[in-house]
């Protein structure tokens, strides 16, 4: 809500370094993963998910953005299917936005090269799929559509563990083992958020709240160095930051924490008895005049 226009910054990669003339004063380590990965589900599943998902739907048809995204019969991609067979899947064909039981939409940034998932499987030969690449992106994806996407390839290398299903429990989730290539920051700024809103309410336990203040402290934080707000919430959206919930229990205030690796600036990051270095924004990010 606090951006509603849609911003970009363009990101120049220097081996595995990104940088940007609209956000200066950066340079960061890519953590190149896949932001979409999984198997297919089962008619029993499909069938699942468009019945919660529906539901929740139902409970406030009109609001703007919907609170799910049924199937879209007009835009479905259904590779060779035609006539009646195209119709009767594309009513049903699930949108690949969210993250569900067979992995999807995680955007997960530490999936990242040398990681190992484990995937539960659904249907004959798992139909294991893959996409949205990203160079490197902030924990949250917070800009929505806000990682460094790039073009590429993958090279997998798939085994089966027979009945893994049923031995590990592993049947609506997937788990994995992050790979040993991510940058190593040692030193970090962070800032936390708590469940209460802008307006001063205050709301029990809302995690994605208090991750949404602590972002919005840290955009605030770096305004100060002379960053446009719009160029600290791409940043956020593209740099390598940690995002942790890290108090859940303590009613009525969930609390998270966004984690700023200091080394991305080539200015000191910390407060000082000498104020905010005070940095030239340069071109700042464009502003798109069609809003999405």
């Amino acid at each position: 809500e606090q951006f509603p226009d849609a911003y970009k910054a363009v990101w120049d990669f220097s081996g595995q370094t990104a940088t940007s003339r609209h956000i200066p004063h950066v340079s960061f380590t890519g953590i190149v993963h896949p932001g979409l990965m999984g198997t297919a589900p089962s008619a029993a599943l499909l069938a699942k998910w468009n019945a919660r998902e529906g539901a929740l739907i139902a409970t406030d048809p009109n609001r703007v953005p919907p609170l799910a995204l049924p199937p879209e019969p007009r835009d479905a991609v259904l590779g060779t299917l035609t006539g009646d067979e195209y119709t009767r899947v594309a009513g049903e064909a699930a949108r690949t936005a969210p993250p569900r039981e067979n992995g999807g939409n995680q955007d997960i940034k530490n999936l990242t090269k040398g990681s190992r998932i484990f995937y539960p499987v659904f249907v004959d030969g798992a139909n294991l799929s893959v996409g949205d690449l990203h160079f490197s992106q902030g924990d949250g994806e917070i800009t929505f559509c806000g990682a460094i996407e790039m073009g590429g390839f993958i090279d997998l290398r798939v085994d089966i563990v027979k009945g893994g299903m049923d031995t590990y429990g592993v049947s609506e989730n997937a788990i994995f083992m992050p790979g040993n290539t991510d940058p190593q920051y040692s030193e970090w700024l962070a800032f936390s958020g708590t469940s209460v809103t802008l307006d001063g309410e205050q709301k029990y336990l809302d995690s994605h709240l208090s991750y949404q203040r602590a972002c919005l402290h840290a955009i605030e934080y770096l305004t100060k160095f002379g960053y446009a707000p719009e160029q600290a919430y791409l940043l956020l959206g593209a740099a390598p930051i940690e995002g942790r919930l890290s108090g859940v229990v303590d009613i009525p205030n969930s609390c998270s924490t966004v984690y700023l690796p200091t080394a991305i600036f080539d200015f000191p990051l910390a407060p000082s008895s000498s104020g905010p270095f005070q940095i030239d924004p340069g071109i700042g990010a464009p502003r798109s005049e069609n809003r999405v």
